[in-house]
């Protein structure tokens, strides 16, 4: 049976990225759960040659992947807490927002964002469908709601003068419900912002590895548009973002709304026409760059191996199983992984069974190389491990091409 584009039904025939078989990848397994049989998914994308939106072909369902102990916090990241505290200063400032606002956040994990909005006195809310993220805000005072955001859910809440969503669109399973729940508790004059990776860079630095169940649609302005439009809303404004490889903040409100187009978004419009991206073509050349990245990891890992040197990982990331399934990487290749998430420590890495240990084991063993997994936070880990490298340990990214830094 031919799959359907999730948006608008499109019978679904481009062939984006197949990696095979692969587990959810935040689904980190406990020293007994390595004796029993772990579940795999197929991790598949699609594209809709109608709407271009960019899609999982088969996937688990939202309460196999976001489930009671959640391991992924933001604020593990202190580059990420900076992120969030100056986009609280920039839509505070610039939509006035005051004590007789309303702010929501839709996937508020632990509170990284609206402590921002608590500490200045805007009421907020924050939509959480994990147990023990939800649980971590309310601890600082953050209203939490815990639930799974759409339609339905929207009808309840009292209608908000911004609704902010971060790395949040691209993990929904229905992203029609999910777009029409945002129209729903807007005020008329009301804005959305979301953030989430954008297409073009993915494509553009050969970022496979950020392809993981909990992603069911990778985005472009061109298929936001479109969503948007058949909810009864648009984008007015959009930014493009470093965090994540390469980000968009799209500013979205209703239809009608008073909401000025910016020459942003006329921009951004023209240059994804002019890489192709509402082309077929664009959609089919992507495996062979995918290949080509695995590849160069996996020689790194096994010239490494054949020369005895040792090898380590930083950060248990989603990206880090993404790639380490795909090219079949196993301790024996890359014996453990440090992650600095409590939640994470004593685990192991869903699919190739790496044990996470606390950082202090890199400074213990004082490995030859440590592989950065999670690439987009480079600059941060190798602060963060300066002594390391002043030790002669060298740092390796494996996206877009293998890099080995001293």
């Amino acid at each position: 049976m031919t799959p359907t584009c999730r948006h608008c039904a499109t019978p679904l025939s481009l062939r984006f990225l197949d990696l095979g078989f692969a587990p959810p990848s935040n689904a980190y397994l406990a020293s007994k759960d390595l004796s029993r049989p772990e579940v795999t998914f197929p991790l598949r994308l699609l594209a809709c040659s109608a709407c271009r939106l960019l899609q999982t072909a088969y996937f688990a369902g939202a309460d196999a992947l976001f489930t009671e102990d959640y391991a992924y916090f933001s604020s593990t990241s202190k580059g990420w807490l900076t992120h969030a505290a100056e986009y609280s200063d920039m839509v505070i400032n610039r939509f006035d927002l005051g004590a007789d606002s309303h702010v929501i956040e839709v996937a508020s994990n632990d509170g990284y964002l609206l402590k921002n909005f608590v500490a200045k006195g805007i009421p907020c809310l924050g939509i959480e469908p994990t147990k023990s993220t939800a649980e971590t805000a309310r601890a600082i005072g953050i209203p939490v709601k815990q639930e799974f955001f759409g339609a339905e859910f929207g009808e309840t809440l009292e209608k908000a003068d911004l609704i902010a969503g971060n790395n949040v669109y691209a993990h929904v399973p229905d992203i029609n419900d999910f777009t029409e729940g945002l129209c729903i508790a807007l005020k008329d004059e009301g804005v959305i912002t979301l953030e989430f990776p954008h297409l073009m860079r993915l494509v553009e630095f050969r970022q496979f590895d950020t392809v993981y169940h909990e992603h069911f649609s990778y985005l472009s302005l061109f298929a936001v548009e479109r969503i948007f439009a058949a909810a009864g809303l648009r984008v007015f404004d959009v930014e493009e973002l470093p965090t994540h490889g390469g980000s968009l903040r799209i500013f979205g409100c209703h239809a009608a709304a008073s909401h000025t187009e910016t020459p942003a978004v006329v921009a951004l419009r023209a240059q994804e026409q002019a890489r192709g991206m509402d082309t077929d073509a664009y959609y089919l050349a992507f495996q062979a760059e995918a290949d080509a990245v695995k590849d160069g990891f996996l020689h790194f890992l096994l010239d490494a191996k054949a020369q005895g040197k040792t090898v380590a990982a930083y950060g248990a990331a989603a990206k880090g199983n993404t790639i380490m399934n795909y090219a079949g990487v196993k301790p024996d290749l890359l014996p453990f992984v440090c992650d600095a998430a409590d939640a994470k420590i004593g685990k192991f890495m869903p699919g190739s069974h790496i044990p996470i240990m606390a950082p202090d084991a890199l400074r213990q063993q004082r490995p030859d190389y440590v592989v950065i997994l999670p690439w987009n936070i480079a600059a941060e880990v190798k602060n963060q491990l300066s002594d390391l490298s002043a030790a002669g340990t060298k740092f390796v990214t494996a996206v877009p091409a293998l890099e080995i830094t001293e």
